[in-house]
């Protein structure tokens, strides 16, 4: 029991205000027009062997990440609701952007999420680019969409809003990586296309740099703006028609 005290006292900052100032969510999940959409389930977020994760293995730890993920896709799929990838992947060619952001500079320094182009997929099987190997059953099961990659953090320039509304899906279920970065990005943008969006605050993570803690500035801001801010066990209940 001891060993596990330290993450739950980093846990507490995290914790929602006792006395919040804002109303209470309204959102109810209808399973018929909802989808789990997860961001960045790649290997170079979310394992120890990725490139990044000397910025993101506190946080993905901290909010048991992978194992929250994959109660969510097993129920996801168990409730036949539709399950977006939103990726991201950098072919040979963004390598040569002339205009950058901090954070982008570093993703390309660091080579993250690399592929040689959109149709080469030699050496992509395990790298650091390729899904995380515990998701794949549920991703390669020929029913989920893989979208085309978002080049910076949201979804304006992939095709998720188009999949989504092709598939009469108005209410999101929002996970995965980062989560002040990508995760913020896509749930910003798919409100602002008129979808109502729920994050799951221990499906995300996000980086810890001396610049800030990532998933402090992106749990605040959700509580501002998302729809629902849900835990991992209370969407699996809905999902599963116990909540």
């Amino acid at each position: 029991m001891a060993a596990d005290k330290p993450a739950q006292s980093n846990l507490e900052k995290y914790a929602a205000p006792k006395n919040p100032a804002l109303p209470k969510s309204t959102m109810k999940l209808d399973l018929s027009r909802t989808a789990l959409v997860v961001i960045d389930p790649q290997i170079d977020f979310m394992s120890p062997k990725g490139k990044a994760w000397p910025m993101t293995g506190e946080s993905v730890t901290e909010q048991n990440l992978i194992s929250n993920l994959l109660r969510l896709f097993k129920a996801a799929k168990g409730a036949n609701m539709p399950v977006a990838i939103s990726p991201h992947w950098y072919w040979g060619t963004d390598h040569n952007w002339k205009i950058q952001a901090p954070v982008e500079a570093m993703q390309h320094e660091m080579k993250l999420f690399d592929r040689k182009n959109e149709l080469d997929l030699q050496g992509f099987e395990n790298s650091g680019s390729d899904f995380m190997p515990e998701f794949k059953p549920y991703i390669m099961d020929g029913k989920t969409i893989i979208c085309s990659p978002h080049k910076l953090y949201g979804p304006q320039v992939n095709d998720l809003n188009l999949q989504l509304r092709k598939q009469l899906v108005d209410q999101v279920i929002l996970t995965g990586m980062l989560a002040n970065l990508c995760v913020e990005s896509h749930m910003r943008e798919l409100l602002e296309q008129g979808f109502e969006v729920a994050v799951v605050r221990d499906a995300v993570a996000g980086p810890k740099l001396p610049e800030g803690d990532g998933y402090m500035a992106a749990i605040i801001n959700y509580r501002f703006m998302a729809n629902a801010v849900w835990t991992t066990d209370e969407v699996v209940a809905m999902m599963e028609g116990k909540g």
